[in-house]
C-alpha cells in the first residue's frame, strides 16, 4: 500500500516542471558535474604505457580488480586520473563510523547536531587523504612490478612515478569527494552515490556488447545469456519491491480539551523500512574486501606468501570471497541500522507529543518494541541483501558474465534511481505548495 506522499507523488502534474525553475537548475547541475567526473575517468596518469596497462589489466579483470574498475566507472582500466575513485572516502567513512561506537570523543559529537556532524565530515576528510595516499602508493608499486607481453606498464619507473601517481590520485579522490558534496548540496539527489552510480551504468552498454559478443563466439551458451537476462529482470523486481516495502506501526494521538472543543484524537503510522541500510552494506563489504589487493600491490607481488595466499582466496567467486563479502553485508545493514535509526529518540519523540502505540506503555517500553520489530525488518533485509548480491555473482564467477550484470551493481544502479525520482518528485511537490500559496496570497489581497 502507497504512503500518502507516494500518492500525493502520483498524482503530480508534471507540466509544472517546466515552470520549476530551480528544479531544472539543480538537475542541470548535476549533469555538469557527473559529465565532469566522466571526462576524468579518460586522463590517464602519466608515465603509463597504455598498450602494456591494457594487456595486464585483460589478463586480472576477473577478479577483485575488476570490482573496483565497475566502481570506478572503467577509470581503473585506463589507469586515469580517478582510478581511486570515491573508495578511499567511503573506507574512511566506515572507519570514522566504527570509531563512533567506541570512542567517547566522537560519540559526543555525534550527539552535538549540526556542529558534531560538520567536525565528524572533516575527519572523515583526513582520513580520506591518508587512504588514498596509502592506495595510491600500493598501486603505483603495484604497477611497476607490472609486466606484459608488449613490455614493462611504466615507463620510467622510481621515485618521481611514485609520487607523481600518489599526488594525482589523492588530488583526484579529493575533488570527487568535492564534487559529490557540490552535487548533494546545489544539485538533485546524493552525490556520492551518484558518482558511482554514473560510472556503472556509462559501462554497461560496453558489458552488454561484450556479453554478447561472447555468445557470438561460443564462450557463452545463449541460454546462459538468456537466463542472465531473466535474471536482471528478476533481481531488478524484487529490488523495487522491497525498497518500498515498509512496516507501518499504528500510533495514536489522545484526545485533548481546551475550552468546550476536543483536539486531537488522530491516529498515523511510523513506517520502518524493510532495508534501512539502503544500498551501502555491499558497498562497505566490497571496499573493505578490496584492502587485501593494496596490501599486496605493496610489495609488487614479492611480498610473504601467507599474503599472497590470502590475496589469492580473496579472490572474486572464491568461496572464501564469498563468506567474507556475506558476512561484512549483514554486518553493516545491523550496524548502518542502528547509526541512522535510533529507537530510544523515536520513542522520546513520540512522547513528547502525547503518541503511543496501543497495548504498549511510552517510553522504555515503546523503544524495546520498535527495536525489537526494526531488529526482525533488518534481519530480513540483510538475508535479501547478501541473496541479491551473492547469486548473481556467483553466475559471474562461475561465466564470465561482466560484474555490471552483478547485484550490487544493479542493487546501486536501482537505489540510487529510485531516491534520486524521489527527490525529483518532491522539489516538484514543493514548488506546487509555493504556486498554490502564491495564488491565495493574491486572492487574499484582491478581496
Amino acid at each position: 500500500m502507497a504512503s500518502a506522499a507516494e500518492q500525493l507523488a502520483a498524482n503530480l502534474n508534471f507540466s509544472a516542471f517546466s515552470k520549476a525553475t530551480e528544479l531544472k537548475k539543480r538537475i542541470w547541475f548535476t549533469l555538469g558535474a557527473l559529465i565532469v567526473y566522466r571526462l576524468g575517468t579518460y586522463i590517464p596518469l602519466p608515465g603509463i604505457d597504455p598498450a602494456a596497462l591494457a594487456s595486464v589489466f585483460q589478463q586480472q579483470q576477473s577478479g577483485l580488480l575488476g570490482v573496483f574498475d565497475m566502481f570506478s566507472g572503467g577509470a581503473v582500466g585506463r589507469m586515469a586520473i580517478f582510478a581511486l575513485a570515491i573508495m578511499p572516502y567511503i573506507s574512511a567513512s566506515i572507519i570514522i563510523q566504527l570509531m563512533t561506537t567506541v570512542s567517547p570523543h566522537l560519540a559526543q559529537l555525534k550527539k552535538e547536531g549540526e556542529q558534531g556532524r560538520k567536525q565528524i565530515n572533516q575527519y572523515t576528510r583526513y582520513g580520506t587523504v591518508i587512504l588514498a595516499a596509502l592506495q595510491g602508493y600500493g598501486i603505483a608499486v603495484g604497477l611497476e612490478g607490472a609486466q606484459s607481453g608488449v613490455g614493462n606498464v611504466v615507463i620510467d619507473p622510481g621515485l618521481f612515478f611514485r609520487a607523481t601517481t600518489v599526488i594525482t590520485l589523492v588530488g583526484g579522490t579529493i575533488f570527487l569527494m568535492w564534487l559529490g558534496e557540490q552535487i548533494t548540496s546545489r544539485g538533485v539527489g546524493n552525490g556520492i552515490s551518484l558518482i558511482i552510480f554514473s560510472g556503472i551504468v556509462a559501462e554497461l552498454p560496453r558489458a552488454l556488447a561484450g556479453t554478447l559478443e561472447l555468445g557470438r563466439q561460443g564462450a557463452i551458451s545463449t541460454a546462459i545469456i538468456l537466463f542472465l537476462a531473466v535474471m536482471v529482470v528478476v533481481v531488478i523486481m524484487g529490488i523495487v519491491f522491497v525498497e518500498r516495502a515498509q512496516r507501518r506501526l499504528l500510533v495514536q494521538y489522545p484526545k485533548r480539551q481546551v475550552g468546550n472543543k476536543l483536539y486531537g484524537g488522530d491516529s498515523s503510522h511510523l513506517p520502518l523500512k524493510l532495508n534501512t541500510a539502503g544500498v551501502i552494506p555491499p558497498i562497505f563489504a566490497s571496499s573493505l574486501l578490496l584492502l587485501p589487493v593494496t596490501l599486496a600491490n605493496f610489495s609488487g607481488g614479492q611480498g610473504p606468501d601467507w599474503l599472497n595466499t590470502v590475496t589469492a582466496l580473496l579472490g572474486h567467486g572464491q568461496p572464501l570471497y564469498m563468506a567474507f563479502y556475506a558476512a561484512g553485508i549483514i554486518f553493516f545493514a545491523f550496524f548502518y541500522t542502528a547509526i541512522v535509526f535510533n529507537p530510544a529518540d523515536t520513542a522520546d519523540n513520540l512522547k513528547k507529543y502525547g503518541g503511543f502505540i496501543p497495548g504498549i506503555r511510552p517510553g522504555q517500553r515503546t523503544a524495546e518494541y520498535i527495536d525489537y520489530v526494526l531488529t526482525r525488518l533488518t534481519a530480513v533485509g540483510a538475508v535479501y541483501l547478501t541473496i541479491v548480491c551473492l547469486l548473481p555473482e556467483i553466475l559471474i564467477s562461475q561465466y564470465s558474465v561482466p560484474f555490471y550484470f552483478g547485484g550490487t551493481s544493479l542493487l546501486i544502479v536501482v537505489s540510487v534511481t529510485m531516491d534520486t525520482v524521489s527527490q525529483i518528485q518532491s522539489h516538484l511537490l514543493a514548488h506546487q505548495y509555493e504556486g498554490l500559496i502564491k495564488k491565495s496570497k493574491l486572492r487574499g489581497a484582491r478581496r
